[in-house]
């Protein structure tokens, strides 16, 4: 069953592991790539990644990308957003905090954001306006 544009807004506002698709060029598969996001309904999704990463060099040169998350319990479902990338920006630690905060415990995140901020280098926030979008709930099969 399709799920509602509500029920999908929702859905998506879960803090999931997405599987991040990008074209890759000629005779190429599309690059996919697990990440974290965060969306809010009704608003844009947002990925942080590398500035120099393959994956924002293949997103600024498609101008668009998807994102498709899912669950297994209680119910198999998914919710897939693809759409063209509205904005590139650098990167704050206040966007960092938030992403982290919405994936890891709170007493783990100062850890992960102390390590990130030396590893990971220069990152770049990437907005993305949901325009199409598929979901299903396929119930507990």
């Amino acid at each position: 069953m399709t799920l509602t544009p509500e029920e999908r807004e929702l859905f998506l506002a879960e803090p999931h592991i997405a599987a991040l698709a990008v074209a890759a060029g000629q005779g190429r598969a599309p690059l996919t790539v697990p990440i974290w996001y965060q969306y809010e309904p009704g608003g844009e999704v947002w990925i942080m990644t590398g500035r120099d990463s393959r994956k924002a060099r293949l997103i600024a040169a498609a101008g668009r990308f998807s994102l498709m998350v899912e669950r297994v319990e209680p119910t198999i479902r998914y919710v897939s957003v693809e759409g063209p990338v509205v904005a590139t920006e650098p990167a704050t630690p206040e966007r960092l905090r938030e992403m982290s905060a919405r994936y890891l415990p709170a007493e783990k995140v100062d850890g992960y954001i102390e390590m990130a901020s030396k590893e990971h280098g220069e990152q770049v926030v990437i907005r993305l306006r949901p325009e199409r979008w598929l979901s299903a709930d396929l119930g507990s099969v």
